[in-house]
């Protein structure tokens, strides 16, 4: 027997660099994959950080929040030039706050936190998929995560929604694992890794207490729901016990409950002796809802409207929407011929259904906003890259065929109309020099519904449309080339580089959109209005100590306190989100009514203010020929009560 033992040493030797060396051969692809997701996350996300600056409303409404934390030191409850904000849940402001201590205040370290939490979200797509449908079916998680329009469009300004998606993601992904077996141990990275059963519902629960302190209780709705029908539909009750319950709720509590307890505590004695308490859990959750917030400022897409743009925000991977269709229903079709035994290995795409339903379906009910759904991207993202990759593996399947040519037809179709349809306004243009102001030249028609993200393209005319020329070009020829080329590849069985023209023409056009989301930034900020004021107080043609105010909703100009650095006034704008924090016996006196401002206008300091295009008429009713235009951008006006000095004017001549 030691012989023999002695005569196995050496094979049993030499299967280690064997062993090492097929490992080697398996990380080899996924060092590739993270490498492109990494450059393409770069292209699209990282280079854009610096432009365009911070936008009005709710870019730098939070961003403030996140300075506020810096400045004050209150890190409970966060404040909007001075007022009580408790609307919002912290963590995205605390990771911003800690961006700004590091980097700055600043649109990059403002949106950077986003950025990598987009980054993330992709490389989590990618090893889900991977690991539950093949390396395809990852890859084109990654890049589908990467290059839909509605993640790059919804992580464009400072909202948590990205960051939520991404935590729901790993709660839902901590979820599975949880559930994958009976065993004492489940497996991690392919068998390299064993790690005990106790890990992932330690993720599980620390992930849903994160998201929770990222965007609130409607997190528990959405998980618990997915959760429970997950049970139902497989008649699996009894792995409750795998989520360990007890334990789970214990560190749930540990992460979760303190901020809460603490703002409580600390935000009591608003309007009807209501406190944080109310406002959060009853106001921002029950009453937003039932559509009966206070105040009521939230808006309902129409039902068709909101269901048919997730065409829109998932595309162009949207298109391939009947594959997973298809396939979902040859397994309906065929569940009588399976056995009838329960699977060891969760149904991943059978979560990832539920998951994205009761998003979709929760947020249907109640009122919404465009990006309230992103959540449900990941999941739909990941079963549209899976039946993908199972149809170009799938080669002489007929009907897979012809779904996935009808696909590419369809996405060629769209392409040579949005070419041709760009070619004619560029061909339009032609005549008109690039404008400085696009702002100033669109027609502001009453767009029906005009809290859609793209509502401005609405009002484009052929000059306004001049100052986007390299924008369209680049996107007329994506769309003139790529999805012609694709359909090609796809009819010839190319299928990689099929799916990779689709990826590389959508980040063509994305890149088109950055650079025109950038020449709209004098309509969409008010940053130059800072610099305005920032570049009159260097030349002392104003005093430090100027008053600066905004006439209507701080969120009409909410980007020029933020690059001020300075706390400003509101003119009639004790409304919406600065409604609530304004009743708390302890808010700073910024509210003015119009008859105090113009009583004041023109008597001791001197004011500056900022009126929106929505104001123009209120304004030019109350203060007519009193006003002095400082700047106009975009249909806004930066006015003064009284004429500037000379810029050379000398300390002791400062105009008050």
């Amino acid at each position: 027997m030691a012989s023999a033992a002695l005569q196995t040493l050496p094979s049993a030797l030499a299967a280690k660099p064997h062993t090492q060396a097929v490992r080697g051969r398996l990380q080899q692809p996924v060092r590739r994959a993270v490498l492109l997701l990494v450059g393409l996350w770069a292209a699209l996300f990282f280079a854009s950080l610096f432009t365009p600056p911070l936008l009005d409303d709710a870019d730098a409404t939070h961003a403030q929040a996140a300075r506020a934390m810096l400045s004050t030191g209150d890190w409970a409850t966060l404040h909007v030039d001075g007022i009580r904000y408790l609307e919002k849940s912290p963590l995205p402001y605390w990771l911003v706050a800690i961006s700004f201590r590091c980097f700055g205040a600043n649109a990059f370290a403002a949106h950077l936190p986003g950025a990598l939490a987009v980054l993330a979200l992709a490389l989590l797509g990618y090893g889900w998929a991977r690991n539950r449908f093949g390396e395809r079916a990852g890859l084109y998680t990654g890049c589908a995560t990467l290059t839909c329009t509605g993640v790059f469009l919804f992580t464009r300004v400072f909202i948590p929604d990205v960051l939520l998606s991404l935590l729901l993601g790993i709660g839902l992904y901590a979820l599975e694992r949880s559930l994958g077996g009976s065993s004492a141990e489940t497996s991690v990275c392919d068998g390299r890794f064993a790690t005990p059963r106790l890990l992932w519902p330690a993720v599980l629960w620390s992930a849903l207490a994160l998201a929770v302190l990222t965007k609130g209780l409607v997190v528990l709705v959405l998980f618990s729901g997915t959760t429970i029908l997950f049970f139902l539909v497989t008649e699996t009750w009894w792995k409750w016990r795998f989520l360990r319950p007890v334990g789970g709720l214990t560190l749930f509590l540990l992460i979760a409950a303190p901020w809460h307890i603490l703002a409580s505590v600390r935000n009591t004695g608003g309007e009807h002796g209501h406190g944080f308490a109310w406002f959060y859990f009853v106001n921002e959750h029950v009453l937003r809802f039932l559509g009966r917030r206070v105040p009521r400022d939230y808006n309902k897409l129409p039902a068709t409207l909101y269901w048919t743009l997730h065409l829109v925000w998932l595309a162009p991977w949207s298109l391939f929407a009947p594959l997973p269709a298809e396939l979902g229903y040859r397994r309906w079709r065929d569940r009588s011929s399976r056995s009838s035994a329960a699977p060891e290995q969760p149904q991943t795409a059978l979560l990832l259904i539920l998951f994205a339903a009761v998003v979709l379906g929760f947020f249907s009910l109640s009122t919404n906003q465009e990006y309230y759904t992103f959540p449900a991207y990941l999941p739909l993202l990941i079963l549209l890259a899976a039946a993908l990759a199972h149809a170009e593996n799938a080669p002489e399947d007929p009907v897979l065929r012809r779904t996935l040519l009808g696909a590419h037809w369809v996405y060629a179709l769209f392409g040579l109309v949005a070419a041709v349809a760009l070619g004619v306004a560029l061909y339009g243009s032609r005549g008109y020099a690039r404008p400085a102001d696009i702002g100033s030249l669109l027609t502001h028609r009453g767009v029906s519904n005009y809290t859609l993200s793209m509502a401005s393209f609405f009002d484009l005319t052929g000059s306004s449309f001049a100052a986007l020329r390299l924008p369209a070009a680049l996107a007329c020829a994506a769309f003139a080339v790529g999805p012609v080329a694709a359909l090609w590849l796809r009819s010839k069985r190319a299928h990689r580089l099929a799916t990779g023209t689709v990826i590389a023409t959508s980040t063509v056009f994305l890149l088109a959109a950055h650079i025109a989301l950038s020449r709209f930034a004098p309509m969409l900020s008010s940053k130059d209005f800072a610099d305005r004021i920032r570049d009159l107080t260097v030349t002392q043609q104003i005093c430090p100590d100027t008053e600066i105010l905004l006439f209507g909703d701080q969120a009409y100009g909410s980007s020029i306190p933020f690059y001020l650095d300075r706390q400003v006034k509101l003119v009639d704008g004790r409304s919406t989100s600065m409604y609530f924090g304004s009743t708390f016996p302890d808010a700073p006196p910024i509210f003015v009514t119009p008859e105090e401002l113009l009583a004041k206008w023109g008597t001791g300091r001197r004011k500056i203010l900022f009126i929106p295009q929505e104001r123009h008429a209120d304004a030019d009713r109350l203060l007519g020929s009193k006003a002095i235009v400082l700047a106009e951008t975009s249909g806004k006006l930066l006015v003064t009560d009284r004429p500037l000095a000379p810029s050379s004017s000398s300390p002791a001549e400062r105009p008050r």
